[in-house]
């Protein structure tokens, strides 16, 4: 009989070591004070610091705030283009921007990461983008898991999840529930398609146009692939700032992430009974590819606006008399804005004017 090994199965655990090597350092350059030193644990440490001036200067009653989520077939665009370094950003983009939207800090970032084999240089790729979006969240990238399952995903095929866990002052919980009519719409603008939509928009663009990753496309200026897989922004330092000089609940009422489902869906999510979110389509700059996709598909508004978010990435309900001030603020953060609808009395639900 011959002897097997893990490796005749489709694991190489060398390669496995030599993966591993690559991440510590992407890891530690998003370590604060808060991460505890755990030299080859199972699990990772975050210190609340209960004791510490500021922390408790904040928190009175702290709740944690806990969100997970991934990055859809936007996948299957990386793998084509063989770019890699930026889906991690889109990863971690997903998770925090839903944590924002009950006013929460994220403190933390776990990743789970599945390959059909092992791949270090793809591994480190797609790690060092995660890092980058825990930096651009101010939270720690403290662990995550790398599964082999060369049965279950085909030669070079990968899947990634992400998980979010953040802290909210009870009373600092914003959930919408404040919301009346006179209330102002700020839309934030988003960087494109974000990490949503994508299995119409590869449908679209690679078999009905029979387009290529690397083919340029004129009225967008770029490639496909730097289009398709531009990044997700990530808002927490913009918001989390306008949520530091604003009280919330008074001034700023609601906030809704702009994923799947479009403007209608998620903004239905937060608003309550009585109250009408009226959108006046018009008032905001949209993208060139939201119009490039849908003269590729000859589809209609009402279906491009259930899909993708149409340029808004993120939707901030603000009292009227706060709406100019809060505008200025997150375009000094460098997101353009617009005023773009009120609430009204109503059934509960969004209109688009």
């Amino acid at each position: 009989m011959p002897k097997f090994t893990y490796k005749d199965a489709g694991v190489d655990l060398d390669l496995y070591d030599a993966a591993m090597a690559r991440l510590p350092r992407l890891l530690a350059r998003t370590h604060c004070p808060r991460v505890l030193p755990l030299h080859d644990g199972f699990a990772g440490l975050f210190a609340l610091d209960f004791d510490s001036p500021l922390f408790a200067r904040k928190y009175q009653e702290p709740i944690l705030v806990a969100c997970t989520d991934g990055v859809g077939t936007k996948l299957k665009v990386a793998v084509r283009a063989g770019r890699h370094g930026t889906i991690g950003i889109d990863l971690v983009a997903m998770c925090v921007n839903d944590a924002l939207c009950v006013g929460a800090e994220p403190l933390f970032f776990l990743d789970y990461v599945a390959m059909s084999r092992d791949d270090p240089p793809l591994l480190e790729q797609i790690v060092r983008g995660i890092s980058e979006g825990c930096l651009q969240a101010n939270c720690a990238l403290l662990g995550g898991e790398t599964a082999i399952m060369p049965d279950v995903y085909q030669p070079g095929d990968y899947d990634l999840a992400g998980f979010c866990v953040g802290v909210v002052e009870r009373r600092r919980i914003i959930d919408g529930r404040d919301i009346e009519p006179g209330d102002v719409l700020i839309g934030v603008a988003s960087s494109g398609l974000h990490s949503n939509g994508y299995s119409l928009a590869r449908k679209l663009v690679f078999e009905v146009a029979g387009l290529d990753v690397n083919t340029h496309v004129p009225e967008l200026g770029a490639t496909v692939a730097d289009v398709l897989l531009r990044p997700t922004h990530i808002y927490v330092r913009a918001v989390r700032s306008v949520l530091e000089n604003y009280r919330v609940k008074s001034v700023v009422r609601g906030l809704a992430h702009i994923t799947g489902g479009g403007i209608r869906d998620n903004l239905e999510r937060i608003l309550p009974e009585g109250c009408q979110a009226t959108i006046r389509l018009g008032t905001w700059t949209v993208p060139p590819v939201f119009n490039w996709l849908a003269q590729l598909g000859d589809l209609d508004p009402e279906e491009m606006y259930r899909v993708f978010n149409m340029g808004l990435g993120m939707m901030i309900v603000v009292r009227p008399y706060f709406a100019h001030s809060i505008g200025q603020q997150l375009e000094r953060a460098g997101f353009a804005n617009w005023q773009v609808g009120t609430i009204v009395s109503g059934n509960r639900g969004v209109c688009l004017l």
